[in-house]
C-alpha cells in the first residue's frame, strides 16, 4: 500500500541543475497527506511526488513518525532539536543539529522529535511515499499506523 506524499512547493519544481539559494524563513510549512499532523513541511528541491527532492521539516516534541519504510533511499540530517531515529533489526540513536541518518530503500525504522521542536532536512532520491508497518513488518494503514501512534504517545 503505497502512500505518495505530494508537497506542493512555493515555487514550481526545480530541475537538479538550477541554482536555489533560500533562507528557512521564506518556506511556507504544511501538513502532509498520510503523515502525523505534527509534522509540517516544505519543498526545498525537487518534486517529491515525481522525482527526488530535499524537504525541511519541522515537528512538536514528542512528535512520531511510527514504524515505515519508503520506496527510494532517504537521508536525514537534523538542523535543531533532537531526533531519535530507531531502525529495525539495527541501532538506535539521538540525533543532535547536525546529526545524520541514512535509510536505504525499504529499511523499516521510525523517528520521534525529542526534548523540543525539531526540524531536519530529508532527502528522498526518488518520489517520497510512505508505507507503514505493524510490529510484525506486515503492511497497515496510515489510519491504523497514526491512530496507534497518537495512543501511545498519551
Amino acid at each position: 500500500m503505497a502512500i505518495t506524499i505530494a508537497v506542493s512547493a512555493n515555487a514550481a519544481p526545480q530541475s537538479s541543475d538550477t541554482p536555489i539559494a533560500r533562507n528557512a524563513a521564506a518556506s511556507k510549512f504544511q501538513n502532509v497527506p498520510n503523515v502525523p499532523d505534527c509534522l509540517t513541511a516544505t519543498v526545498y528541491q525537487g518534486d517529491p511526488a515525481g522525482t527526488s527532492s530535499v524537504l525541511l521539516i519541522k515537528g512538536s516534541r514528542g512528535c512520531k513518525a511510527p514504524w515505515h519504510f519508503h520506496s527510494a533511499n532517504e537521508q536525514v540530517m537534523m538542523v535543531s532539536g533532537n531526533g531519535r531515529v530507531q531502525m529495525k533489526e539495527g541501532q538506535t540513536i539521538t540525533l543532535h543539529a547536525g546529526g545524520f541518518a541514512y535509510a536505504p530503500a525499504k529499511h523499516v525504522h521510525q523517528f520521534t522529535c525529542v526534548s523540543r521542536p525539531c526540524s531536519f532536512f530529508l532527502r528522498s532520491d526518488g518520489p517520497f511515499d510512505i508505507h507503514y508497518v505493524d510490529q510484525k513488518g506486515n503492511e497497515i494503514p496510515p489510519a491504523q499506523a497514526l491512530g496507534e501512534a497518537t495512543r501511545s504517545s498519551r
